[in-house]
């Protein structure tokens, strides 16, 4: 059936978060982000998950401001803010007031779009930052996060879409992180979600960590799905998402009407490529489909880290007998999606079995607190069954929590303004919030965030400068011309 595809753009988000480590500056974005406000996405995907985190801890930019600034240079289509619902943006859950006023704040620096989500899929976690965000007259779409499990069934992910809709949202997005929707489950989970939200938008946001999320994706459009969230070419594919450029052009010769002016994203692929060989970072690649992906179902960047973490210990010619750990381990405690926080729960508490065993003992003699926190039920609702021998030896026999986290904790502004106060704003506040007082003084003491891209002076840099400032130049095609000259 031919259909309007709407698009979202995550390139200034979760794409450099898949590829470059989350270390796009403002200034990168300068030159890019007025040519994908008029390229016609439905919105722009910002800031949030690892972005706001190490907008904070490395790049010393301030978040809030970078919101403010991107709304001077994106004047026609929505940005996100992107959230972990009741933990908002980091692996801590929050009080309720400490989320209301995020939600406030996320409006009043600029925010017009809203995408939470529940790593567990507890929905009771995303009733407060949903209601709080479309009070503030965010338009609010939140995310059901996929994976592939034997109690992760479409009747499963049907029941959730039918809560989101009884707290009332604006659309909802199928959040596939790890690249795990196969063509054969689109056919059945697509549909039994659309019919459980009716006529409000179906999204899906899948990653290319198996090679099939391209694919996939034209197959959701045949089955319900209503906007593909792509990224431009030179930072999709690999652990990133679809390339929109491609994604356009197959939904064209499907017969699908998709808006997108390729010419601007054409000229936003050729400064990200300029960006990239200049502070050398990678652009993204087509990935070969890997049947062991969907046991251990870890991120690619994740494993990455991971080699360099077991070389300190001496386990790196352990790397596949880890992950397979991994997947027992995920069986083990009910299910849990592999997504922050529960895909470096999983893996550390895989290391630690490994680890054990090597040593005579045995698996979960050691097992960390927050993986003993999320067996009790204490991150949110578990979706599987756990042994009950198992479970008392790892929680020490301790009662399940059964209560909503937020639910469980004290407010949180008033102790913190008492402490750490005084603020001049509540953005400030709820920075000091969320980091400690180590990290919200470097942030501050960074100042206002640089919004010039100054790159390293070389000859090719000259040369291309030189270039580039005459007046017959239109395209960034140029800089390969100054090289070869």
């Amino acid at each position: 059936m031919t259909k309007t595809v709407r698009f979202v753009d995550v390139t200034l988000r979760d794409a450099h978060q898949c590829l470059w480590a989350t270390r796009m500056t403002t200034a990168m974005m300068r030159d890019i982000a007025p040519r994908l406000d008029r390229a016609g996405f439905e919105a722009i995907d910002l800031v949030g998950g690892a972005v706001f985190d190490v907008c904070v801890r490395f790049l010393r930019e301030d978040p809030w401001e970078r919101m403010r600034i991107l709304n001077t240079w994106v004047k026609e289509t929505p940005l996100i803010i992107h959230t972990r619902g009741q933990s908002i943006f980091t692996f801590e859950l929050f009080p309720d007031d400490v989320v209301e006023l995020s939600a406030e704040r996320f409006a009043a620096n600029g925010m017009r779009y809203h995408t939470p989500y529940d790593p567990l899929n507890d929905i009771r976690n995303l009733r407060i930052p949903i209601q709080s965000a479309r009070s503030h007259g965010i338009h609010t779409v939140p995310g059901l996060v996929f994976t592939h499990s034997p109690v992760h069934s479409d009747e499963y992910y049907a029941a959730k879409a039918r809560e989101l809709v009884k707290i009332g949202v604006d659309g909802v997005f199928i959040k596939d992180p790890s690249g795990l929707l196969r063509p054969e489950r689109v056919v059945t989970l697509v549909p039994a979600i659309k019919a459980a939200i009716g006529d409000l938008p179906l999204q899906l946001h899948s990653h290319c960590l198996s090679g099939l999320s391209p694919y996939v994706a034209l197959l959701a459009l045949d089955h319900g799905v209503d906007v593909l969230h792509t990224a431009t070419s030179t930072l999709a594919n690999n652990a990133s998402h679809p390339a929109t450029e491609t994604m356009v052009r197959n939904c064209i010769h499907r017969g699908h009407d998709a808006p997108i002016d390729l010419k601007q994203i054409a000229e936003v692929a050729e400064r990200l490529a300029y960006i990239a060989q200049v502070e050398g970072k990678p652009i993204g690649a087509s990935v070969e489909y890997d049947e062991f992906h969907f046991h251990h179902q870890i991120a690619g960047g994740m494993i990455s880290n991971l080699k360099v973490q077991l070389e300190t210990v001496g386990l790196s010619d352990r790397m596949e007998e880890i992950l397979q750990e991994a997947g027992r381990v995920r069986a083990d405690i009910g299910y849990p999606i592999v997504v922050s926080p529960f895909a470096q729960y999983i893996v550390t508490q895989a290391v630690l079995n490994v680890m054990a065993m090597d040593k005579g003992g045995e698996r979960y003699d050691n097992v960390p607190d927050e993986v003993r926190l999320y067996t009790r039920g204490g991150y949110g609702e578990i979706a599987g069954p756990i042994d009950p021998n198992l479970y008392d030896k790892i929680t020490l026999g301790q009662e399940p929590i059964t209560e909503r986290a937020g639910a469980l904790l004290e407010p949180g502004l008033e102790r913190i303004r008492k402490t750490r106060g005084p603020f001049m704003s509540d953005d400030d506040l709820l920075l000091a919030a969320y980091y400690d007082d180590s990290q919200y003084s470097a942030l501050k003491a960074a100042g206002p965030i640089q919004t010039d891209y100054r790159l390293m002076e070389t000859p090719l840099l000259t040369l291309v400068k030189e270039v580039c400032a005459r007046p017959d130049v239109r395209s960034f095609h140029y800089v390969e011309t100054a090289r070869s000259t």
